[in-house]
């Protein structure tokens, strides 16, 4: 089945990275990609530690996708083309019972990722039995067609819109 985390609030990522340990605690296999994101994050480092979660590499730091210049958003989809590849790769090769697309919508709404690629590896997914969750703000009409499971983060409050910037360990 395929998981879906969207919404303007804090705790998608959270809340497939909850998935991807209990998944992993249950002695199942988990993939994770990650895109728009860096290496500096609380969650990859916990996850690394466990037996059966392969985390795809991605860079130490990323810059915002509204600062890239255009060589550098060209070497983003192709590196985001490649992540996408590479997890078709490993479903193929090793079974896993859960693969985590963390921020693939945001990867989407910015151009940096093609739906259909993204919409075949979900096709290899049920063909492999495999779990899937995808999160992200604003998901297109094809992701909410195939999700499962929608849940909606929704933010009522955040220090961001007080000035706080993000904290280690709560944020990243």
């Amino acid at each position: 089945m395929v998981h879906l985390y969207c919404g303007d609030g804090k705790g998608k990522t959270t809340a497939a990275m909850g998935l991807a340990l209990r998944t992993a605690g249950r002695g199942g296999r988990v993939l994770v990609a990650q895109f728009c994101k860096g290496a500096d994050s609380g969650e990859r480092f916990a996850l690394e530690q466990l037996p059966g979660v392969e985390l795809l590499p991605v860079p130490e730091r990323v810059k915002f996708t509204f600062a890239l210049a255009p060589e550098e958003r060209a070497a983003e989809r192709e590196r985001y083309a490649g992540m996408l590849e590479e997890a078709g790769a490993a479903l193929r090769r090793e079974a896993f019972a859960l693969l985590v697309l963390d921020e693939v919508c945001a990867a989407l709404n910015v151009g940096l990722l093609e739906l259909g690629p993204v919409l075949s590896l979900l096709d290899l997914c049920a063909e492999r039995g495999t779990e899937a969750v995808l999160t992200g703000r604003d998901p297109c009409a094809a992701l909410l067609e195939r999700a499962d499971y929608i849940s909606c983060v929704t933010k009522q409050r955040h220090p961001f819109d007080r000035g706080i910037r993000a904290r280690r360990g709560i944020e990243f």
